[in-house]
């Protein structure tokens, strides 16, 4: 038997394999902030695609560094950096064949030491080294970068304060002037225990109220590069219902952070909704 993503890979290996690596002649890479669904986004053909035309986009990153909803931990961390780093299935009730997935990527120690010394000297930085790479990060990458040829460390979200993450992730902007692909991995919207069944399923094209009011508030104020009202989030139209916990919303933050300039307008480079919640996704330079 065959899935959608066992057809995508026919495709979407040979692409990547010929994807051409970033030079310094490119300049930085830039910063995104991407919905990293579930596993079942890789029994969906079109994100997949979507995925992966955004990352053709661009020149093959020298290494990524991802912030994750599911990794919280203060004080700032990051996962193991030694050559195939394993998997975290965080994720219940799903088919088999999502456990046994692998993604084996190449040693991230050159990365880890960046890292550790763009933080202030009061900040240190732990690394976690039996910590893998849970399913905000490798699912996403996994349809990106399909080979794995790619270094990946993924860095702990330390707080929900936009104001500090933004703060992080002004930290982290020179590394895109190493060929650091910088990416915040959550979902505009996540409002899960108010999803119905049908939405779970993906039984019904139309979207919750709550979830298309948030995304457009939020895809507003983008476009307007107003980064404290999104601060601000939480009086927004769609609020509490689109994020009843802020974990997903928060990585965006990072992101605007990495940018030149967090007040110019983002890229928008995916939109429409999937079980029901915003896939939105964006590019700063």
């Amino acid at each position: 038997m065959t899935y959608p993503l066992d057809d995508f890979l026919a495709a979407a290996l040979p692409a990547s394999r010929e994807q051409r690596a970033w030079t310094p002649a490119d300049g930085p890479m830039p910063a995104l902030y991407l919905g990293h669904g579930a596993p079942p986004l890789l029994d969906d053909s079109l994100w997949m695609e979507q995925l992966l035309t955004w990352s053709q986009s661009l020149p093959k990153p020298k290494s990524i560094l991802i912030v994750s909803a599911h990794w919280e931990h203060a004080p700032l961390s990051i996962s193991a950096t030694s050559a195939n780093t394993p998997l975290v299935y965080d994720f219940g009730g799903f088919e088999r064949r999502f456990y046994e997935l692998t993604y084996p990527t190449p040693d991230a120690g050159a990365l880890g030491h960046q890292v550790t010394a763009l933080m202030p000297d009061t900040d240190d930085v732990h690394e976690h080294r039996t910590r893998g790479l849970d399913h905000g990060a490798w699912v996403p990458l996994m349809v990106m970068y399909p080979h794995g040829d790619v270094p990946v460390l993924q860095l702990s979200l330390p707080t929900q304060d936009p104001h500090r993450l933004i703060d992080l992730g002004r930290r982290l902007r020179p590394l895109r002037e190493e060929g650091v692909l910088v990416i915040g991995s959550g979902f505009l919207t996540h409002g899960l225990p108010f999803l119905t069944r049908e939405h779970m399923l993906g039984l019904t094209p139309t979207p919750p109220g709550w979830s298309v009011e948030f995304d457009l508030w939020a895809g507003e104020a983008l476009d307007r590069g107003d980064v404290e009202a999104l601060a601000n989030y939480g009086q927004a139209p769609g609020m509490p219902y689109a994020h009843p916990t802020v974990e997903h919303y928060t990585p965006l933050f990072v992101t605007l952070g990495s940018a030149d300039d967090p007040e110019t307008p983002p890229a928008t480079t995916i939109e429409g909704f999937a079980m029901g919640l915003s896939k939105r996704s964006i590019q700063v330079a």
